[in-house]
């Protein structure tokens, strides 16, 4: 049997690196993403094949219509036709408060979170429902449900994204496709090097099992949801939060 293909949007690096390596251990063919060639997508894709993985490296800017069409048609032709779509692409998140906060910002947290989905799911979702059979798997935040100050903009377009999830799942669901989400919480990766051992050390006395988050835990998740097992689960949201919503 042909491998399943996995498009984990934004795996250059952090969480879709991780998402993408484990896919890739599952047995999946992994559609590596970022929005440009760069070394670190190369890498990504070189740790998949050293172990015995494949996978294809595929810069695209998943928030241009034009560019996820190329970018479909691409995957299809160099690795098949996606069956398991993991929308992980994020871009710059700044803060401010509701005063400093206008409509641009919110259009660029919505960019991300809403109108790439909506435009990777249309390019997929036609396939995915012709051989019956798929996986939409959706990466939201815990910011979703605990904003603090200055995260408006973001905690916006995550519930956004979360509306989206449940709708599609229900609307899919007779055609074979499941749709879900993922809730991370605060997980370090590469770009969180400056943050403060003080307020890491502070995080993790917040969160009953006492230790901070990895890419790993959410790509565990990811795993569950795409695989071929999972079909009679759909519309959840998973928090993965090391039990920090318990308070």
């Amino acid at each position: 049997m042909a491998r399943r293909v996995a498009l984990v949007t934004g795996s250059s690096r952090g969480l879709g690196a991780a998402i993408a390596q484990r896919l890739a251990r599952d047995g999946l063919a992994v559609a590596v993403n970022g929005r440009r060639d760069s070394a670190e997508l190369a890498a990504v894709v070189e740790r998949i094949r050293a172990e015995g993985g494949v996978a294809e490296g595929f810069p695209a800017d998943v928030t241009d219509e034009d560019s996820v069409g190329r970018l479909v048609a691409a995957v299809s032709e160099r690795l098949g036709p996606v069956a398991v779509l993991v929308l992980n692409a994020t871009g710059p998140q700044p803060e401010g408060l509701v005063a400093e906060v206008g409509w641009a910002e919110h259009l660029a947290q919505l960019d991300f979170f809403v109108k790439s989905p909506i435009l990777l799911g249309r390019a997929v979702i036609p396939g995915m429902r012709e051989r019956g059979f798929g996986r939409i798997v959706q990466i939201d935040s815990d910011i979703a449900d605990r904003s603090g100050p200055g995260r408006s903009a973001y905690a916006t377009a995550k519930n956004a994204q979360i509306g989206l999830t449940r709708s599609w799942a229900r609307e899919l669901a007779a055609d074979g496709i499941t749709v879900n989400t993922i809730a991370p919480c605060f997980i370090p990766v590469e770009r969180h090097a400056g943050v403060a051992a003080t307020e890491r050390a502070d995080y993790v006395a917040r969160t009953p099992v006492g230790r901070l988050g990895k890419p790993d835990d959410i790509a565990h998740a990811v795993s569950f949801f795409a695989a071929a097992a999972t079909g009679f689960v759909t519309g959840q949201r998973l928090v993965v939060d090391g039990g920090r919503a318990l308070g």
